[in-house]
């Protein structure tokens, strides 16, 4: 009985030791849609392909690694629609819409390609047009899954469509300067409390016996 105690007991310290390795949680790398509120970025409610902007509405488009929603990175950038179309007078029958392209970092990046530089342009659209219309009027060629989930903006990224994927840590100015060809010292420290309690445990075992 007290075997079986000391093994259960191990298992679970094992598990609390190696914690720190899942500590990581895995994201999935993926073109996030934005609107403009204000002097703000919102995460937009409603896919492009439903959304239908107003003229002179201004929305944003930025490829990156996150967990979901609540995680994930804004576009970045100068984002009005004065600036963003200057150039482009209003016209009946049609609407304006801004958008700003955020392709993202070399560390956000699937393996072998390389990010574009942002892009901002002046989409002009029927006034019924939804934001998935506005961005191919500007930016194609534009890639889709099965599922209607925008993969590519301009043909970037060429693969892949919201895989998952390790998330990348930015480390604070002490950790970069750590080698990192090792386990943490909070996973030797844990493993070092479980071969301790263990050992303590089995010879109280033996002792008994």
């Amino acid at each position: 009985m007290i075997r079986r105690a000391v093994l259960v007991l191990l298992a679970s310290l094992l598990l609390v030791a190696c914690a720190g390795q899942a500590a990581q949680a895995a994201g999935y790398r993926y073109w996030s849609f934005w609107e403009r509120d204000g002097d703000r970025w919102v995460y937009a409610t409603q896919g492009p392909s439903t959304t239908r902007p107003s003229d002179g509405d201004v929305q944003g488009f930025r490829f990156a690694v996150s967990e979901d929603s609540s995680d994930a990175v804004r576009p970045r950038g100068r984002a009005d629609f004065a600036s963003i179309c200057a150039k482009t007078p209003a016209r009946d029958g049609s609407k304006r819409v801004a958008l700003l392209l955020d392709f993202g970092t070399p560390a956000d990046a699937p393996e072998g390609e390389t990010p574009p530089s942002a892009r901002r342009a002046c989409a002009r659209v029927s006034p019924d047009a939804t934001t998935a219309q506005a961005l191919a009027a500007v930016a194609k060629p534009l890639r889709y899954d099965t599922n209607a989930l925008l993969c590519a903006i301009s043909g970037y990224p060429e693969q892949g469509c919201g895989e998952p994927v390790a998330k990348k840590r930015n480390p604070t100015a002490e950790q970069a300067d750590r080698p990192d060809d090792g386990p943490s010292l909070g996973l030797v420290a844990g493993i070092a409390v479980v071969v301790l309690l263990g050992g303590a445990a089995l010879w109280q075992v033996r002792r008994r016996g």
